[in-house]
């Protein structure tokens, strides 16, 4: 894994190995969402800081075709898509959209697999209010 100071791109290889390989001989999908699971949550932890909370969602994969050779995936965040993000939050205290990432030989030109995420991103003090008010409501419910 590579990834830049401020992690606004980070590089994930999986090794095609015999530890990662299917019955068809080649990678098993599991291996390639696993590797994808954390890194987008982790890069908008980093890059938006503790006013914020960031929880993935859902995720899902779609296979384009089977790999057989390392597999690459590039993450890429950029300042406009944070900007964005920080605006959306203020307006609306949270913002959920979707990000995907291809994953790729290394060269990128053969596609094997699309991942895409849903990511929930709240200002921390809407996060901490929502919170209370699920809790209030259980408390309510039990009355």
């Amino acid at each position: 894994m590579e990834a830049t100071e401020d992690m606004s791109r980070v590089k994930v290889r999986i090794k095609f190995s015999w530890k990662n390989v299917n019955y068809n001989g080649s990678m098993f999908g599991g291996s390639m969402s696993a590797a994808t699971d954390p890194i987008f949550m982790i890069q908008y932890n980093e890059l938006l800081g503790g006013e914020y909370v960031v929880w993935d969602k859902t995720a899902k994969i779609q296979f384009k075709r089977p790999a057989k050779q390392d597999v690459w995936a590039d993450f890429i965040v950029d300042v406009a898509e944070l900007d964005e993000i920080k605006q959306l939050v203020a307006e609306n205290g949270s913002y959920t959209f979707f990000k995907s990432v291809n994953l790729t030989g290394k060269d990128k030109r053969m596609i094997f697999a699309t991942v895409e995420k849903e990511i929930y991103i709240a200002s921390r003090e809407h996060y901490k209010q929502r919170k209370a008010e699920k809790e209030a409501q259980k408390v309510a419910d039990l009355n």
